[in-house]
């Protein structure tokens, strides 16, 4: 996609990618310190004094509580993993993660499906286990990974996407950002027509490689031509990415003050 410097270097622009992010920690020797950091950074003073901050820190289920504790912004939404990252878990073992992981207050669930069964042309495994999830809570948002990358042909993916929409998906996301192939603007194309055939109500959610602002940017162009300008919010698109903030940073008019866990916020976003 050809980048339009005018929007990719817009500190406005900076900001309103900001505030799509799910601001991620992922790794396995990830410990207090570093979700302690994470909520830390998900928070920036801009030179104007207005505060911003992240759509939602995702962390491990075992982190769920302290994100929630140390969240900068009580309107910061926690999200978590099940079924992560290779999808073929149990169900029932994955309907325990979930149930602990709203019990210990995540806000939202991203949900690998078992995209091996899909690729086997066992589609409907994938579409109960959404649909078990969906069942246990109405209230939490269901993001539904398809693993767009290891589906790769075009047909996968829109079935993927398509059965998770079916079973009450409130986002389809690309990746785990565990795999070779994460994020693609191709997936992204289709899987965003998905959710437009769908009645255009659904979320999309983008994660893994992106780093740069140039990249996130393409997403955020691609969305606005396939769903709308009122799907740009954090109501129907995110940014799965642990890297993009400082890339965002550079292009903001910030003075690099970061607000600590305990310091007052002003809601930005919009949820």
């Amino acid at each position: 996609m050809n980048h339009d410097d005018t929007q990719t270097t817009s500190p406005e622009l900076a900001g309103q990618l900001f505030a799509l992010m799910d601001f991620t920690s992922l790794n396995q020797d990830d410990d207090e310190s570093a979700i302690t950091q994470l909520c830390h950074d998900s928070c920036i003073e801009l030179d104007s004094g207005d505060l911003l901050n992240v759509a939602a820190l995702c962390v491990y289920p075992r982190w769920v509580s302290l994100a929630k504790q140390l969240r900068p912004d009580n309107q910061t939404r926690i999200a978590t993993v099940a079924n992560f990252p290779a999808g073929d878990a149990k169900p029932a073992t994955v309907m325990h993660e979930v149930s602990a992981a709203l019990e210990a207050g995540a806000d939202e669930i991203d949900l690998v499906i078992p995209y091996r069964a899909v690729m086997a042309g066992q589609w409907w495994l994938a579409a109960a286990l959404v649909k078990s999830v969906r069942r246990l809570n109405e209230a939490c948002v269901l993001k539904v990974i398809i693993e767009s990358g290891e589906l790769q042909d075009v047909s996968l993916v829109r079935t993927a996407s398509q059965l998770a929409l079916d079973e009450g998906a409130d986002f389809i996301k690309t990746s785990t950002g565990k795999v070779a192939v994460n994020a693609t603007l191709e997936a992204a194309k289709v899987m965003l027509e998905c959710i437009r055939d769908h009645g255009n109500v659904a979320g999309f959610k983008a994660a893994g490689g992106i780093r740069t602002m140039a990249e996130a940017s393409d997403y955020y162009q691609l969305v606005k031509q396939t769903l709308g300008a009122d799907a740009l919010t954090a109501k129907r698109f995110r940014l799965g990415a642990s890297s993009l903030r400082q890339s965002l940073l550079q292009q903001m008019h910030t003075d690099g003050v970061l607000i600590d866990a305990q310091g007052a916020v002003t809601q930005t976003g919009e949820y």
